[in-house]
């Protein structure tokens, strides 16, 4: 195996710089010419093991020291450059290691400052949160990425779509759900279209679930899908083609500040109007009342994923025609909050989804089962929430699987609508959550991750609280 060169140059020279060195004092020293030291520092010629140990004999210097690398400053300097503020500054990674290489302390200081900001973009939205939930406006906006942006728009509206609605009602005959759907677009796509449909292993299209080949008209669908997820990409292919123009006025409808945003916005209504193709409002609505908003019945009816069905449950909010108030969270293993939607606009103000206490936490550790509590959030308001985990496309080997959990909510008064009404457990007290822990005044909690922005932390030295968070 070739030996690994290395290229040393602003270390070198910070070594030479420390011990008040000439470039020529150095090269004498050690043995080499001062030109030949010089192309070392300006990282034109690699150290060799010789170079390596005259200088740890000379100088008595750790070669670990020489031979360190600095990229753990790399990673992070990539970081601040991904930021949506810096976005496009850097062509590709040389001048972050050239700064990472030969002016650490400036690295690291760059590192400090962006630190700071985040921390002070944090604390301006939390301030902002605060001051909405008392009905003013702080006028404070961070930099978003398009998909910041896109997801915002969503969280905050209602996630109902009546022109796409109406649209797939005229498309899809009546009663026509799982496996008949399947057959139906099948045909649809060979009829209209010419295309024809083939599902394809996982070593064969590794990097997608859907592809769609324009020159020998053929659909493929990844076998990473259960049959259920193959039908809704399906579905979300027929959407693109029998409905462009209505999907194309409702994106032009919802305005966002970037052709990356539009695209992200399309995106998510073909997504919505698969949704509708699988399960179409009228007769999903009707089942949601004969079937008193069970999830899992309505799955099985619509030959339909768990986490459809719990999804399509919050888009029934048609004037005049709607079903109850349902909203969804989806988070994944490390806290990241996926998805919000539902509820005419997410109810984020009371209900946040980053409180460490929602039982949509702990469905991860409990893989497909339906847990149903009573939450209670910091301004006395009650829900009934149902959590279950879900399971992403099937991993190819060596991968791991994908796995999220899913919070389906809605206000406690609607409860005795539900078929889950007879299974929760009244008699206990509901969780008391709040939206994060940053905005939340909740004390004595053992969940509490971040200190209140509205609060100075207790820091008594005669007790201690029940973590390093407590406030006075």
């Amino acid at each position: 195996m070739a030996e690994k060169k290395i290229f040393a140059g602003p270390r070198i020279r910070r070594i030479r710089n420390g011990l008040g060195l000439t470039q020529s004092a150095m090269a004498a020293e050690i043995g080499v010419s001062a030109s030949y030291l010089n192309l070392i520092e300006r990282n034109q010629r690699p150290l060799t093991v010789q170079l390596l140990l005259k200088l740890a004999a000379t100088y008595d210097l750790d070669l670990d020291a020489l031979k360190g690398e600095t990229a753990g400053n790399q990673t992070a300097l990539r970081e601040v450059f991904s930021d949506a503020l810096l976005a496009g500054e850097l062509p590709g990674n040389e001048e972050l290691f050239e700064v990472a290489e030969a002016a650490p302390n400036v690295a690291t200081g760059i590192l400090k400052l962006y630190r700071a900001y985040r921390e002070s973009q944090e604390r301006l939205s939390d301030l902002s949160t605060l001051l909405a939930q008392e009905g003013l406006d702080a006028n404070v906006t961070a930099p978003h990425l398009p998909s910041d942006e896109v997801r915002e728009l969503f969280e905050t509206r209602p996630y109902c779509f009546p022109w796409i609605e109406d649209a797939v009602a005229d498309f899809i005959p009546d009663r026509t759900y799982g496996p008949d759907l399947w057959v139906f677009l099948i045909d649809w796509l060979r009829k209209t279209h010419n295309i024809s449909v083939q599902r394809l292993p996982v070593h064969t299209m590794p990097h997608h679930l859907r592809r769609y080949d324009k020159h020998s008209l053929r659909l493929f669908i990844s076998d990473r899908l259960s049959p259920v997820e193959q039908l809704y990409q399906l579905a979300a292919e027929v959407t693109g083609l029998a409905f462009p123009q209505v999907i194309e006025e409702e994106t032009g409808l919802l305005q966002v500040s970037s052709d990356e945003a539009r695209r992200l916005v399309h995106s998510e209504l073909v997504s919505y109007a698969a949704l509708a193709i699988l399960m179409p409002y009228a007769a999903f609505l009707r089942a949601t009342q004969t079937l008193k908003n069970d999830v899992s019945a309505l799955a099985a009816r619509f030959g339909v994923s768990f986490e459809r069905a719990a999804l399509r449950m919050t888009t029934l909010s048609r004037p005049n025609q709607s079903g109850l108030p349902f909203f969804l969270l989806e988070v994944d293993h490390a806290g990241n909050i996926l998805r919000r939607s539902g509820a005419k606009g997410y109810p984020k103000a009371r209900f946040g989804g980053a409180c460490p206490k929602l039982p949509v936490y702990q469905a991860l550790i409990q893989p497909r089962q339906i847990q149903l509590d009573l939450v209670e959030t910091t301004d006395g308001s009650d829900f009934f929430v149902l959590t279950r985990s879900v399971d992403g496309p099937q991993p190819a080997l060596g991968e791991h699987i994908r796995r999220t959990a899913l919070l389906l909510g809605c206000a406690a008064e609607h409860l005795p609508e539900t078929v889950y009404d007879a299974h929760i457990q009244k008699q206990a007290d509901p969780i008391p959550t709040g939206t994060s822990c940053r905005l939340c005044e909740r004390r004595g909690c053992l969940s509490r991750a971040e200190a209140p922005v509205t609060r100075p932390l207790g820091l008594d030295e005669m007790t201690t609280g029940l973590n390093v968070f407590d406030f006075n």
